[in-house]
C-alpha cells in the first residue's frame, strides 16, 4: 500500500502546518528547546534558567511541546517526584532551526531598539 502525501501550504488557512508555526513562534518554546538541546533538564532548573516564565506558563509550554513530539518527560521516583525533560530527535531538528532566532535577536536587538525609537519619534512629529 502506498502512502499518499498531501502537499502542505502554510499560507492556506486550513493547513495544519500553522499549528507547528504557532508553536515555534512562541518565545517560551524557542527558549525551552534551546536549553534542552544541551541535555536533559529538570523542571525547576528550566524555571530558574528562563527568567520571567511563570510556573504555569512553563508547565503549559512543556505539555504542548511534549504533545507535539518535540520534548519527552521522565518522572523519577523520588520524594517528592522529580521530573526531567529532554529533547526528542524530532525536537532536535527544530531546535537547530529556531535557535538561530534567539541568536539573531541577541545579535540585532540594539538595531531593533534604535529603529523603534526612530519610528516612535517620527510618529510624535506627525502627531504634533
Amino acid at each position: 500500500m502506498q502512502t499518499v502525501r498531501h502537499k502542505r501550504n502554510a499560507y492556506a488557512s486550513a493547513c495544519p502546518t500553522r499549528l507547528v508555526l504557532d508553536r515555534v513562534a512562541d518565545k517560551w518554546a524557542v527558549l525551552i528547546l534551546g536549553l534542552l538541546a544541551d541535555g536533559p533538564v529538570r523542571f525547576n532548573q528550566i524555571r530558574r534558567q528562563i527568567e520571567g516564565i511563570s510556573q504555569k506558563m512553563l508547565s503549559q509550554t512543556l505539555k504542548s511541546l511534549e504533545r507535539d513530539g518535540l520534548v519527552s518527560r521522565k518522572a523519577i521516583p523520588t520524594v517528592p517526584v522529580t521530573v526531567e525533560y529532554s529533547i526528542t530527535p524530532l525536537g532536535r531538528t527544530l531546535s537547530a532551526t529556531v535557535d538561530g532566532l534567539r541568536v539573531w535577536a541577541e545579535t540585532h536587538i540594539d538595531k531593533v531598539l534604535k529603529a523603534q525609537k526612530q519610528y516612535d519619534a517620527g510618529l510624535q512629529r506627525t502627531a504634533a
